[in-house]
C-alpha cells in the first residue's frame, strides 16, 4: 500500500484500525501510571505501619526509576530488533506481577526489589508507543495520538490517588495493591486480539538504522533529553510526593488529598488533550511543526516554573490554585514533547531515539523522589523542594528554546528519514 500522506492539509482522520490500537496504548499507560504511583499514594499509611522515615520513604520512591530508566536502551534495541507485540505483552505482565506482590510485602528491603521489578517492566511501554506512532501516524495526528497517551499518565494517576486514597482509607493498602495487579490483566487479551503479528508497528530493524552514538552526535538529542529531563522532574515530584505534602503540610485528610490529588492530575491530562488537537489542527492547517511543537513545550515549561508559588502562598485555596495553573502549564508542554522526536527521528529511528531519551530523562524519577525526601527530612518543609523543582523546569525550557532548532527529519548516513518514508501495514 501507499504510504501516509505527507501534505498535512489531506486525511486528517485517524483510521479505525489505528484508534483501536491508540485505545489500547492510552488503557495501558493509564494502568502504568496508577501502578508505579500507587505507592506514592500509599506512603502516608505504609510509612507510618513499616516504619519508613522520610529519606528512605524517597529511596523507595526513586528505586522505580533506577531499572526503568537503565532498561531504556535495551528496551529500545528489543522494539527496533522484535517489534512491539511480544516485546509490550512481556513487560506488562511483569509490572502487573510486581504490582500485586507489592501487597505481599512486609519491609524495606522487599518493597525496594518490587519496586526495581516494576520499573524493568514498564521500561518497554514508550519505546512501544513510539514505534507505532512514527510507523503508522501521520505529522498531523502525532499531537492528538500522544496527547491521548500522555493524557493516560494524567487520568491513571488521578484514578488512582482517588481511588486508592479512599479505599486504603476503608481497607488498606494492601488489598489495593493485590485488586489492582491482578485486574490490569484483562489488558492483554485485547492486545494479542488488536496487534497481530504482522501488525506495521511489528516490522523489525536489524542493523539500517542509526546508532545510539550517531543520535547522540545531533544537538536536537540532547535537546529533548534534556526538556524531557525538566519535565519529568516535575511530574514525578508531584507524583511521588504531592499526596505526602498534601497531608503532611497542608492539613489534608486522606480522603481529602485524594479529591485534591485527582483534580490536579485531570486539569494535566485535560490540557494535554485540548494542546495536542489544537497542535495538530494548526498543523493541518499549514502552520510548520518547528512553530507549533517549540511553542508547546517552550510556553509550557516556561509557565510551570510557577509551580514554586505552591510552598509560598499562606492560605489553602491559593496554594492549591497555583497548583491546578502549573498543572495546565505542564499539560500543554506534555502534548507535543513526545512528537518533536518521532518527527526527527522518523520510524527507523524511532525506537532507539525514545529509548535513550527515556532513559536519560527518568533519571530525573531517581533525583526528584530523593532529593525531595532529603529536602523535607533537612528543613523539616517543602519550600526548597518546590524551588528546586522549578528551577530545573526552566532549565528545560531554555533547552528547548536555544538547543532544539527546527523540528525536521534528521538525515541518517544517505537516507533521509521522512513521514511517512516506510510503507504501513494498516490502511
Amino acid at each position: 500500500m501507499s504510504p501516509p500522506a505527507h501534505s498535512n492539509a489531506v486525511h486528517p482522520r485517524i483510521s479505525g484500525a489505528l484508534i483501536g490500537i491508540l485505545i489500547l496504548m492510552v488503557a495501558s499507560v493509564a494502568i502504568n501510571y496508577i501502578d508505579r504511583t500507587s505507592l506514592s499514594t500509599a506512603a502516608p499509611l505504609l510509612g507510618g505501619e513499616l516504619s519508613i522515615p522520610p529519606a528512605k520513604m524517597g529511596i523507595l520512591l526513586s528505586a522505580f526509576f533506577w531499572t526503568y530508566a537503565f532498561l531504556q536502551l535495551a528496551s529500545g534495541w528489543l522494539v527496533d530488533r522484535h517489534g512491539v507485540r511480544w516485546v509490550m505483552a512481556i513487560g506488562f505482565f511483569i509490572w502487573s506481577a510486581a504490582t500485586t506482590a507489592t501487597g505481599l510485602a512486609h519491609g524495606f528491603a522487599t518493597l525496594l526489589l518490587l519496586r526495581l521489578l516494576l520499573g524493568a517492566g514498564e521500561s518497554v511501554a514508550y519505546p512501544c508507543y513510539s514505534k507505532i506512532i512514527a510507523g503508522n501516524f501521520a505529522e498531523h495526528q502525532r499531537g492528538l495520538a500522544n496527547s491521548l497517551i500522555d493524557a493516560g499518565t494524567k487520568f491513571g494517576p488521578a484514578l488512582g490517588i482517588f481511588a486508592g486514597g479512599i479505599l486504603m482509607e476503608r481497607h488498606g493498602w494492601r488489598s489495593f495493591f493485590i485488586v489492582l495487579g491482578l485486574g490490569s490483566l484483562l489488558w492483554l487479551p485485547p492486545w494479542f486480539k488488536w496487534m497481530p503479528s504482522g501488525h506495521a508497528a511489528a516490522q523489525t530493524t536489524q542493523d539500517s538504522g542509526p546508532s545510539f552514538a550517531e543520535i547522540c552526535s545531533h544537538r536536537q538529542a540532547w535537546a529533548t533529553i534534556i526538556g524531557h529531563f525538566s519535565g519529568n522532574y516535575l511530574w514525578y515530584f508531584l507524583i511521588t510526593w504531592l499526596p505526602s505534602y498534601l497531608v503532611k503540610e497542608r492539613g489534608f485528610s486522606m480522603s481529602g488529598m485524594a479529591y485534591v490529588g485527582a483534580m490536579a492530575f485531570c486539569v494535566t491530562g485535560t490540557a494535554t488533550i485540548i494542546t495536542g488537537a489544537l497542535a495538530d489542527r494548526a498543523i493541518a492547517a499549514g502552520a510548520t511543526p518547528t512553530k507549533v511543537r517549540k511553542t508547546c513545550v517552550i510556553a509550557g515549561l516556561g509557565l510551570a516554573t510557577s509551580v514554586v508559588a505552591v510552598a509560598v502562598v499562606h492560605g489553602s485555596a491559593a496554594s492549591m490554585a497555583c497548583l491546578m495553573f502549573a498543572c495546565i502549564a505542564y499539560g500543554v508542554f506534555a502534548s507535543s514533547h513526545w512528537a518533536i522526536p518521532q518527527t526527527i527521528a522518523g520510524p527507523v529511528a524511532a525506537g532507539k531515539w525514545t529509548g535513550l531519551q527515556n532513559c536519560l530523562a527518568n533519571f530525573a524519577g531517581v533525583a526528584a523522589p530523593a532529593i525531595t525526601g532529603f529536602a523535607v527530612e533537612r528543613t523539616g518543609h517543602f519550600f526548597w523542594a518546590f524551588a528546586i523543582c522549578s528551577a530545573v523546569v526552566l532549565a528545560g525550557a531554555a533547552a528547548y528554546a536555544f538547543l532544539l532548532g527546527p523540528v525536521e527529519p534528521l538525515e541518517w548516513g544517505s537516507r533521509e528519514v521522512e513521514n511517512g518514508s516506510h510503507r504501513s501495514g494498516i490502511r
